[in-house]
């Protein structure tokens, strides 16, 4: 028992760190390249957060654990909106820009509702997997292209109108300096919130089944809170960092890398059921919180922390129905 509350106070610790460290070198990367934090927090935080439920749900579906399979997949999002968002959003309420709520919470709440009615309909086979790693690759190539010819149009007008003010000033594209320095942070950190969340999760998993806790459950709430802890620490400290975009970029981006990434490798790679309480429970419950982040997020173009109140009761309340 010893081991594993040194492993829960192991990777707690390599999580705290390692986020830290993640958000000061995306951030610092945005600004190098000129794109905007919240693409940052879509793609290299997003994806990088959410390698641990990559490696979990592949390994439990070659080892034909569905339950952890797709229950780490479903619960991750949940845990995303619900936990994640409330305690980003009571610390520092999170602001969130219309490009990020036409664009990306759309895409997210478009993809939560494809996924719960395919699940509904149709078995998760390859064909499937493959459908939803090709959209992911598409979203990804076509917001960074957005972004940066936003970018580059916002920048125009600055630099139009600070040379009528000094014809002498030199055009700036983005702020100098090296990208190694700030691309070793990110991936430092990114390697010490994987290496974190896979201890947590062992460790939690192994306190789970001490105690004869159903896989299903285990899959929806131990591995799923303990796969998402590289974003919950990585948004919090995003919000401590008065960074919002980040924060409200890695939800949303974890949320859609979670599904069309992870739910479309572990199709491809090895094609398991989903169980019949995810498909019948769970998942249209990460459709409709999917539905209120976008709600709350789009009342001001903010999530307060009344809102952030609601969603971490939110969850309390799932947890309190799921467990046994």
């Amino acid at each position: 028992m010893l081991a594993i509350w040194l492993l829960l106070a192991g990777g707690l610790t390599l999580l705290v760190i390692g986020g830290d460290l993640l958000v000061r070198g995306a951030v610092r990367m945005a600004e190098r390249l000129g794109i905007s934090p919240l693409v940052i927090g879509l793609t290299l935080v997003g994806f990088g957060t959410s390698m641990p439920e990559l490696v979990t749900s592949v390994q439990a579906a070659l080892s034909g654990a569905p339950g952890i399979a797709w229950g780490n997949i479903v619960g991750s999002n949940i845990a995303n909106i619900l936990l994640i968002g409330g305690v980003s959003a009571i610390l520092f309420p999170i602001v969130v820009t219309a490009p990020a709520l036409r664009r990306d919470a759309v895409v997210m709440l478009a993809v939560a509702t494809v996924f719960t009615a395919l699940a509904a309909l149709v078995p998760m086979a390859r064909a499937v997997g493959a459908a939803f790693v090709l959209t992911l690759a598409a979203y990804v190539i076509l917001t960074i292209r957005n972004d940066r010819a936003a970018t580059a149009g916002a920048l125009h007008d600055k630099e139009v109108a600070a040379t009528a003010l000094d014809p002498g000033l030199t055009p700036v594209s983005a702020r100098p300096g090296g990208l190694l320095v700030p691309l070793l942070l990110a991936l430092g950190g990114l390697a010490l919130v994987i290496g974190g969340g896979a201890a947590l999760v062992r460790g939690a998993v192994a306190l789970a089944q001490s105690f004869a806790i159903p896989e299903t459950v285990i899959g929806l709430t131990i591995v799923a809170v303990g796969t998402s802890m590289p974003e919950l620490v990585t948004s919090v400290m995003a919000a401590i960092r008065r960074q919002g975009d980040v924060a409200f970029g890695n939800i949303v981006g974890s949320n859609i890398v979670n599904i069309l990434g992870i739910g479309g490798m572990t199709a491809l790679i090895a094609p398991i059921p989903m169980p019949a309480t995810i498909v019948g429970f769970d998942a249209p419950v990460m459709l409709a919180v999917t539905v209120l982040m976008v709600l709350a997020a789009s009342t001001g173009l903010r999530v307060s922390r009344r809102e952030g109140a609601v969603l971490l009761a939110g969850y309390v309340a799932y947890l309190a129905v799921l467990w046994p």
